[in-house]
């Protein structure tokens, strides 16, 4: 335990301005401005404006300033013998500041390497490396050995207090992610819990509803074959066998919707296959794939899924027989779907009937999503686009 902590890191939490109030980030940048400023009025002012000592004095706060940066991102990367090396390399550039004349300057680098060491690096380094730069600045303070103990030791327990602050700082930003994450988890857990139960709602009425009307269904088609040919007959028939088909696509569409609310829906192109590959009063279709597939949300799902099918259905009511061809696009950002139909037949009279609303919800269900649809004819037949964000 006691090696852990001497040579334990201080979390990335910690060692980034994450957590702290605004009021706090405007002291911490303000004393950053004060104590950049005071390096600045110091290297300009301390051995006079005049000639060019004062350019040597600023070269030598800019390079204090670009080598506090690197060490700054270097602990925060974990990266220990890069951030030893920027220390060595502020506190050279101290010393020099001492042998060139700028006393000041020296003596404000080694303090700011002192407390920054003891702040940002694992305790094993930090306290060799704090002893030597505060060593050094008592060597140079001219003060009595009194305020220069005094001083030292408060610069110390600085440095200290800021790395305990820090750590509770970060202790508290993953506690608060720690249960961010379980309350999501929760809702989640929650939320498919009463998916669960809707899918079996829907089971026990809907799927059973649907399975009944199927066999009987069957069962009048099998009475009505048996009965005398006629024109009648024939078209009684028909019908029968249409409502039969209508049945075993609406079970289908009902068991594909409680995968979707039970989270086990098949992906987009094998269900496009899948529903172009039903055939009905639509001529041959195909369906192309471009772009790098990957899952999407199921809610971009459940929109391509469902305005194919109406797209489809709008094909077998009013141009039965017609060459579908279907295009699904992975875009970057987004999926698009492009349903087109070429040539087909005429529908007759109850094969159009309906509402007429199942584009119009299509696109509405499409903008709540952030996307659009549009549906029109072209120059050979009828075409339906939509993009979603994905």
């Amino acid at each position: 335990m006691t090696q852990d902590v001497w040579f334990a890191w201080p979390s990335r939490e910690a060692l980034t301005h994450e957590g702290l109030s605004r009021v706090r980030r405007g002291i911490a940048w303000t004393v950053r401005a004060v104590l950049l400023g005071a390096l600045l009025w110091t290297a300009v002012n301390e051995r006079g404006p005049h000639g060019w000592s004062w350019v040597a004095g600023v070269a030598i706060v800019a390079a204090t300033v670009a080598l506090a940066r690197g060490f700054w991102h270097q602990t925060l990367a974990h990266r220990l013998w890069p951030s030893l090396a920027l220390l060595a390399s502020l506190m050279t550039v101290a010393v020099v500041a001492q042998q060139t004349g700028w006393h000041i300057l020296a003596v404000i680098v080694w303090c700011g390497t002192a407390v920054s060491a003891l702040e940002r690096l694992p305790l094993g380094a930090a306290v060799p490396c704090t002893l030597v730069a505060l060593g050094a600045y008592a060597a140079v303070n001219t003060d009595s050995w009194m305020t220069t103990a005094i001083s030292t030791v408060g610069l110390g327990l600085a440095g200290y207090v800021l790395r305990l602050d820090a750590e509770a700082r970060g202790n508290a930003q993953r506690l608060l992610a720690q249960e961010r994450a379980a309350r999501a988890a929760e809702s989640e857990s929650a939320a498919l819990a009463e998916r669960a139960r809707i899918a079996r709602e829907i089971h026990d009425v809907l799927a059973h509803s649907l399975s009944a009307q199927l066999v009987h269904l069957e069962a009048a088609r099998l009475m009505i074959e048996r009965e005398p040919a006629g024109e009648f007959r024939d078209r009684i028939l028909e019908r029968v066998v249409a409502a039969r088909s209508m049945a075993r696509d609406g079970l289908a569409e009902t068991r594909q919707a409680l995968s979707a609310l039970r989270g086990e829906m098949t992906p987009v192109e094998d269900y496009l296959r899948t529903l172009v590959e039903g055939g009905g009063p639509v001529g041959p279709a195909g369906v192309e794939v471009s772009g790098e597939r990957r899952p999407i949300a199921a809610e971009a799902s459940q929109a391509v899924r469902r305005v194919a099918q109406e797209a489809l259905t709008n094909v077998r009511k009013h141009a039965p027989g017609a060459t579908v061809a279907m295009r699904l696009e992975y875009l970057p950002d987004e999926v698009a779907l492009e349903v087109r139909d070429f040539g087909g037949g005429v529908a007759d009279e109850l094969a159009v009937s309906g509402s007429g609303y199942g584009l119009l919800g299509m696109r509405e269900r499409a903008e709540l999503l952030g996307g659009t649809l549009e549906a029109g004819p072209d120059e050979e037949g009828f075409v339906v686009r939509l993009r979603v964000p994905a």
